[in-house]
């Protein structure tokens, strides 16, 4: 018996190996040398984290036997489902449980709800209802999935618990594909951890046999080990990887609900309001796609709504986001003509294009673009900062119109909405002229957010220079065009 009063049958969750301390033992095994930082160009959209990796444990075992302060127990509407998880844990809480479950009076799909624990070693069970899985309703199952796993976290930090031990909530019998439903899993959990991580000491996945040959398949593309697993693991990550919070993101299938039924979308000219009601209708349910043939007919009559357009260029972007991901694009990697850097005065992610290492007449230009798309893709979602270097560019490193066009016109919105500022470094004349003429007549929307910047010192006033890895041709330029004291300032090695 342990100070709880747990039989000995119960897993201290403190005695379970780390989901890193695994792949330590295997590194270490293999004799294999850890990737050096700097000799990464490109980062996935779950970056390796240390940090969170130590909170992570996979485990095989029954769920209700950890000593956790809260395990999660998988059931249906009526919290009185038949299913092995369900079954371990109202054998081991004892009846007590039971009579707890029916004055809560069931519970919804997607929802948690929190009782005692009982005769567990757990103090409490949070107990959710995952989704009947049908491939026409796929976008539903999949936001009711993420909704269980969201709930259960929040309902976890409300209660300043310290651990949470999660069973497979999508039950055999509701259907669901085990593969799809882990990414869900894995990714809402890492998404939490990365938002309310200092809320959570410890999550564990308990899993089964049968469960645990995919868990370990998918989760080093959501808790990379090294820097050398989040290389290997990117191409392996599926084109929808949810937003900011983990929710799933389809938009050919998602429901929309307009403001104004009946009215086309371009009718209304009260943009004040629209812009205040803009946060209505963000969850998956709120926004339905309508009648697909008529949508055809639509396109066919020369009247498709913006709205249509809209959804016909996310599956157009999402395609190449795919095609992206899918690509060898080391040799476009290696010109270290894209790369994040810092963060500018505001807090938003610095990207950095140097013009002088794309030499436009020796590559592919649609590799080009599809590296953009996958470097750029996870950094847009939220606001970020573009600074080019024009800096001793020629003929044969000028980026065509025509290229720049499709650019914009394939890139998803959140790209042009989330770009704030775009400083044009050591512009020429004829760069001016040529911007001007780009941004007047063919992209109007990026005209207000460019910056001709003359000098780094002017570039330093926006983006602190301890923030932004500057190439060494850029400050031997600077310091001959604008005088020596940038040299004081130390190069990136990498470029």
């Amino acid at each position: 018996m342990d100070p709880l009063g747990a039989p000995s049958q119960f897993v201290d969750v403190d005695s379970l190996p780390g989901w890193t301390d695994v792949y330590e033992a295997k590194q270490l095994d293999a004799h294999q040398n850890p990737v050096e930082r700097a000799q990464v160009n490109i980062r996935s959209p779950f970056p390796y984290r240390k940090d969170i990796n130590a909170k992570i444990i996979l485990w095989k075992g029954d769920v209700a036997l950890l000593n956790c302060t809260a395990i999660v127990n998988t059931s249906n509407e009526s919290l009185t489902d038949k299913n092995p998880v369900s079954e371990s844990v109202f054998m081991h809480a004892g009846p007590d449980l039971r009579d707890e479950l029916q004055k809560l009076k069931g519970c919804r799909t997607g929802e948690a709800k929190l009782t005692k624990g009982f005769n567990l070693a757990a103090r409490f069970i949070i107990h959710t209802v995952g989704p009947k899985y049908k491939s026409r309703y796929r976008t539903a199952a999949e936001s009711s999935l993420y909704s269980c796993y969201r709930n259960v976290l929040q309902l976890a930090k409300e209660q300043a618990m310290c651990s949470v031990g999660f069973c497979v909530i999508n039950s055999l019998k509701r259907c669901y594909p085990l593969e799809d439903a882990t990414h869900i899993a894995l990714r809402t959990v890492r998404r939490f951890l990365e938002i309310h991580g200092e809320t959570l000491e410890k999550v564990v996945f308990a899993v089964s046999e049968l469960e645990e040959v995919t868990y370990q398949k998918l989760m080093p593309l959501y808790f990379p080990r090294s820097l050398e697993e989040e290389i290997q693991s990117l191409p392996c990550l599926p084109a929808d990887i949810g937003n900011a919070e983990g929710e799933p993101v389809v938009p050919e299938r998602q429901i929309r609900i307009t403001e104004k039924p009946g009215v086309p979308d371009d009718a209304s000219d009260e943009e004040g309001l629209e812009a205040d009601l803009s946060f209505i209708g963000s969850h998956a349910f709120a926004r339905m796609e309508g009648d697909v043939d008529k949508q055809r007919r639509l396109i066919l009559q020369g009247q498709l709504s913006e709205a249509a357009l809209q959804k016909q260029h996310q599956r157009n972007y999402n395609r190449w986001l795919c095609q992206a991901r899918a690509e060898d694009l080391s040799d476009i990697a290696s010109l270290k003509a894209l790369y994040q850097t810092g963060v500018d005065n505001c807090g938003r992610t610095v990207m950095v294009v140097v013009g002088r290492n794309i030499p436009v007449t020796l590559i592919d230009m649609e590799k080009a673009l599809l590296y953009f798309i996958h470097v750029m893709d996870h950094i847009a979602v939220k606001e970020y900062v573009l600074v080019y270097f024009h800096t001793l560019t020629n003929d044969y490193n000028q980026l065509d119109s025509n290229f720049l066009k499709k650019l914009y016109d394939v890139v998803d919105i959140k790209y042009k909405r989330n770009l704030k500022a775009l400083y044009f470094v050591h512009p020429t004349f004829r760069s001016k002229v040529s911007a001007w003429f780009f941004t007047t007549f063919t992209i109007s929307g990026l005209k207000d957010k460019i910056h001709y910047v003359e000098s780094l010192q002017q570039l330093f006033t926006a983006i602190p220079p301890e923030q932004i890895d500057l190439p060494p041709f850029v400050l031997e330029y600077d310091a001959r065009e604008n005088g020596p004291y940038y040299s004081f300032y130390p190069p990136s090695p990498d470029l």
